[in-house]
């Protein structure tokens, strides 16, 4: 594992209102963080876990089709400035204990161990109050 204390993963609320259709603030204030990858200016980490709940939020609240959906997960897929990071069978076990001593949900636990096992020690989330360990950088990009 290499750590790189400069790189910042990418949560699914960023994804979610980065791929709305509209122009709330939210939505253009997650578009220009996620341009900022596109056009070369910064690498951001993306967790499998982030892919999938994407899919699932916004296919299930009818944001986008299912289609819209893999367009918008396969982008970020086969784009190179996205390192992509997953979790295994230990890396639930670890969750399991960060969800226990911090008090927080399973899912938050499970995405901060697999940021944990893979040097990631920043995140763009709108629920940056939902990080509490202290190895967890966590930043709004909405306020």
């Amino acid at each position: 594992m290499t750590e790189d204390f400069n790189l910042f993963l990418i949560d699914t609320n960023v994804l979610v209102y980065a791929s709305e259709k509209g122009e709330s603030s939210r939505n253009k204030d997650a578009k220009e963080l996620i341009d900022r990858c596109w056009k070369g200016k910064d690498i951001f980490a993306i967790s499998s876990q982030n892919l999938a709940e994407f899919v699932f939020v916004t296919t299930r609240k009818a944001k986008l089709d299912l289609k819209e959906a893999e367009a918008f997960a396969g982008f970020i897929v086969h784009f190179q400035g996205f390192k992509k990071i997953s979790y295994n069978q230990y890396t639930v076990m670890s969750a399991i204990e960060i969800a226990d001593q911090f008090k927080m949900s399973f899912w938050d636990s499970l995405l901060a161990a697999t940021m944990r096992e893979n040097g990631i020690f920043n995140i763009y989330t709108e629920n940056a109050k939902d990080f509490k360990m202290p190895w967890i950088n966590a930043v709004n990009p909405f306020t």
